[in-house]
């Protein structure tokens, strides 16, 4: 039986598991690690490729290690100059440093003890704990389990982004899809639907790799932020009110507000803006409401029936469902155990991360606690910190 059973290996997971093995000295044999790939961080390093993200958006000190200061001290005794690691005023670090780091933390604690490859089918409580039990039949009993899951296969699909993905298979991907096929092998021009900063990233690469063959088309002007939150939520700031307001509802209103959504850092707004010098044709508004498939082009139209663009492939960088992730196998165990959820269905849970005995939340399942950061990499610090604390 294991002490801590922990459902998701991307940033929130891993970054767990280290608070546990650094700070608790947790074995690597006491921790059961479930996630459906074959190594940590899997899809987010899928995601982060896709769109060739040269620089994080947070800065040096956000990261999966205890000690602050890890990333930059594995800078220098790495192969990286420093120059070339961290980019700007804010030292956001280089994805290839950042990708190291993770990959010597996986290493240096020996995660492939704790790895458990699998997709969670049910969990059940059992006494003095937990019983997972995986599609494949495999089960998996600990004491503490933490739900660690993201809404990394929860893509948002417009209306007519899923009518022409269903007649006319092919014309239209999410960026963020598993079954996006290598660029070079699409069809021609391209068009980005969106205004973010996976749109924004995935535009100057197709530009790059297909020059005045690619469109990206978004419904707002660029927001330009240096992060999808105000910084004053990483304290007392925000954080205070947050924490002393009781209605649930009014906390979910406040994570929607303070959610940067659809936004890009300074430096990426740059390099746009750079790119339309040259490229006028590069960027165009409109918002999508009919899209049609002849001939192997694809039309898109606006709510007047006007038409906004022509293209051969359309790649959605739209972002994610805003549902409950997990909610196949987490409903059954919320109605069994009685577990209390806010009325947008997202648990509600102790300051520690406790929704029920020996059960925890982090990243997603954690929002309506830790506030509009919960998601990201410092939300992952902080969800961490809390539930090693209350051991």
């Amino acid at each position: 039986m294991h002490t801590w059973i922990i459902i998701g290996g991307g940033i929130q997971g891993m970054t767990l598991a280290n608070f546990l093995r650094k700070q608790k000295a947790v074995t690597a044999e006491e921790i059961a690690i479930i996630d459906p790939h074959e190594e940590p961080l899997a899809d987010w390093k899928r995601c982060t490729e896709t769109i060739s993200m040269p620089f994080l958006r947070s800065p040096f000190v956000h990261h999966l290690d205890v000690e602050p200061f890890s990333l930059t001290n594995h800078a220098k005794n790495s192969p990286f100059s420093e120059d070339a690691s961290f980019f700007g005023r804010l030292k956001r670090p280089s994805l290839s440093l950042f990708r190291e780091h993770c990959e010597h933390l996986a290493r240096e604690q020996d995660i492939r003890r704790s790895w458990i490859q699998g997709r969670v089918a049910s969990i059940n409580r059992i006494e003095n704990g937990w019983h997972v039990q995986l599609e494949d039949g495999t089960r998996i009993t600990g004491t503490n389990i933490v739900l660690a899951i993201g809404a990394g296969e929860q893509l948002h699909w417009p209306d007519w982004a899923q009518q022409l993905r269903t007649h006319s298979p092919g014309s239209v991907y999410h960026v963020f899809d598993r079954e996006l096929p290598e660029f070079d092998l699409s069809q021609a021009p391209f068009t980005v639907i969106g205004g973010g900063i996976t749109a924004v990233h995935l535009t100057l690469k197709l530009h790059k790799l297909f020059p005045g063959q690619v469109t990206l088309l978004k419904r707002h002007p660029f927001r330009v932020h240096d992060f999808d939150s105000d910084p004053g939520w990483l304290g007392p700031k925000y954080q205070h009110a947050f924490r002393k307001t009781r209605s649930y509802t009014r906390r979910r209103e406040m994570i929607v507000r303070a959610r940067r959504k659809g936004s890009i850092p300074p430096d990426l707004n740059v390099k746009m803006r750079n790119q339309l010098r040259q490229f006028p044709g590069l960027v165009a508004d409109g918002h999508v409401h009919k899209a049609d498939h002849q001939h192997g082009t694809t039309a898109l139209y606006n709510e007047h029936g006007g038409l906004l663009q022509q293209t051969g492939t359309v790649i959605l960088a739209t972002g994610f469902q805003p549902q409950l992730p997990g909610r196949e196998w987490l409903s059954p165990i919320i109605e069994e155990q009685r577990l209390p959820c806010a009325d947008c269905g997202y648990p509600v849970v102790s300051h520690t991360l406790q929704w029920g005995p020996g059960l925890y939340v982090m990243g997603p399942l954690a929002e309506l606690e830790v506030g509009p950061i919960s998601r990201n990499i410092s939300g992952a610090r902080e969800a961490a910190s809390r539930i090693v604390a209350a051991q």
